[in-house]
């Protein structure tokens, strides 16, 4: 009976029986970082450009999916299915904290679901919307998909203690490109809201003199914006900062030092709510 081959011994020659082959599920990519394969797993970049799991929700719900090789504006239904049920709950959270929990629910309640919808939830849309479509510029796919566990965690605090953490979703991306190209996705949702924020400061300094609705809905705007962005650049977990820390530490320092600006001139700014 002959010896059993070392294994190790691929290492030192080349026996075709010996060769180690690719994975049938990984196809070569073009020099655009564009994916080749027909079909993928929805997953989430890490800050290494590894793919992981959601945030809150199970990774064994993720299915595939079928690449889109159309205009990076493009949303398939599942995704806008998902973008009207992520955003519907988040709405339904903030108004509920503004109204003190689901025990004090006034007649201003359907109130606050507007204001919430209008002021607030923009912050969380577009910055989603900028990671989506950096990600498919770089010829990755890239669909936003609500976390169903973050979801009901959020509405549950909210409803009885008045409180919104919440963790609506975030844009899977799949697909390969550099590590440049990853750290420019991820910077790209706190950018947005950085944008968003400056268009608000702006016009409140236009409008700072009319008291009203205008004002309150500014207001919002702002609070929102910046404390979603300053969240967002903390370096840890699954948040953006941690991404873009690890790609460029003075961009990082950079982007945290605006937000953190953000915040303290949104506190410090007399007419602001």
């Amino acid at each position: 009976m002959a010896a059993e081959r070392d294994p190790r011994a691929w290492r030192v020659d080349d026996d075709p029986l010996e060769a180690r082959q690719r994975a049938s599920s990984h196809s070569a990519a073009r020099d655009d970082g564009t994916w080749r394969q027909p079909r993928i797993r929805i997953v989430q970049m890490d800050q290494g450009g590894r793919m992981t799991s959601s945030f809150f929700g199970d990774p064994r719900t993720m299915g595939s999916a079928s690449m889109h090789r159309g205009s990076i504006w493009h949303f398939s239904r599942t995704e806008i299915k998902h973008l009207a049920i992520a955003t519907g709950a988040f709405t339904l959270a903030l108004a509920l904290m503004f109204d003190g929990g689901v025990f004090s629910l006034s007649s201003e309640f359907p109130v606050y679901c507007l204001l919430s919808l209008i002021s607030l939830a923009p912050a969380f849309i577009l910055h989603e919307f900028a990671h989506k479509f950096v990600a498919k510029y770089y010829g990755c796919w890239a669909e936003f998909r609500a976390d169903p566990g973050g979801l009901r965690f959020g509405l549950i605090l909210a409803a009885f203690l008045g409180i919104v953490f919440m963790a609506p979703g975030a844009v899977m991306v799949a697909g390969n490109a550099t590590r440049n190209q990853f750290g420019k996705i991820a910077v790209a949702g706190p950018i947005t809201n950085m944008a968003l924020w400056a268009l608000g400061y702006s016009a409140w300094l236009v409008l700072g003199g009319f008291v009203g609705l205008i004002d309150i809905v500014i207001g919002y705007w702002l609070w929102g914006n910046a404390i979603l962005c300053a969240f967002n650049m903390l370096p840890f977990g699954p948040l953006d900062g941690k991404k873009i820390k690890t790609w460029s530490e003075p961009i990082f320092y950079i982007c945290l030092s605006v937000a953190i600006a953000m915040v303290y001139i949104t506190m410090n700014t007399n007419g602001i709510l």
